[in-house]
């Protein structure tokens, strides 16, 4: 029996990426969150996939706080050159599901590179394109943390998969997953 490779590292939140898994990948605009929730969340240090995650997600969908710089078409297009670059360019992983939301991002992908370099990459591309659109170069524009669930089997891929593609649906901003434009939904990945 053939053994699996899995690496991993910590920042705040610990990061596992076991070889040929699918990893759910979330990561929000720099100051998106208040920095209250990031301390709740951080205290916990456990996964925070189940209710935890869904609770952060629906107050990041409501964009209460902080900047919301990716409602901006020209801004949501500089994420999705940068995921489509990542992975179709660069070869660095398969895209299986994405949605751009007003301060957040979800990616459903399997990494065919070390995942710090997968993120650093979709977020340094996209952040450098989106600051200069802005006018603000040189500032933060992501949150350094991500969060990355690796996923189990079949039946979670789907699930997730779903969760993503409907995230606008769920958060009242269109109708059906298909009318979302920045999403694999509406688009073929």
């Amino acid at each position: 029996m053939a053994r699996r490779r899995m690496t991993f590292y910590r920042r705040n939140l610990p990061h596992w990426q076991p070889e040929g898994k699918a990893l759910f990948i979330t990561w929000g605009l720099y100051g998106s969150v208040p920095s209250t929730i990031i301390r709740e969340f951080a205290e916990k240090r456990a996964e925070i996939f189940g209710e935890e995650f869904r609770e952060m997600d629906w107050l990041m969908d409501r964009a209460n706080a902080g900047p919301t710089w990716l409602k901006e078409p020209e801004i949501a297009m500089c994420v999705i050159r940068a995921l489509e670059r990542g992975a179709r360019e660069l070869d660095c992983f398969s895209l299986f599901a994405y949605v751009v939301m007003s301060n957040h991002v979800h990616i459903l992908i399997e990494p065919r590179a070390p995942l710090h370099r997968i993120t650093n990459g979709i977020k340094g591309y996209a952040a450098r394109q989106a600051n200069k659109i802005l006018q603000r170069t040189g500032h933060h524009f992501w949150r350094e943390e991500s969060f990355d669930h690796w996923v189990r089997n079949e039946p979670e891929f789907h699930e997730i998969k779903t969760y993503i593609e409907h995230n606008p649906v769920t958060a009242g901003l269109v109708e059906r997953p298909e009318d979302w434009p920045w999403s694999s939904a509406s688009r073929k990945v």
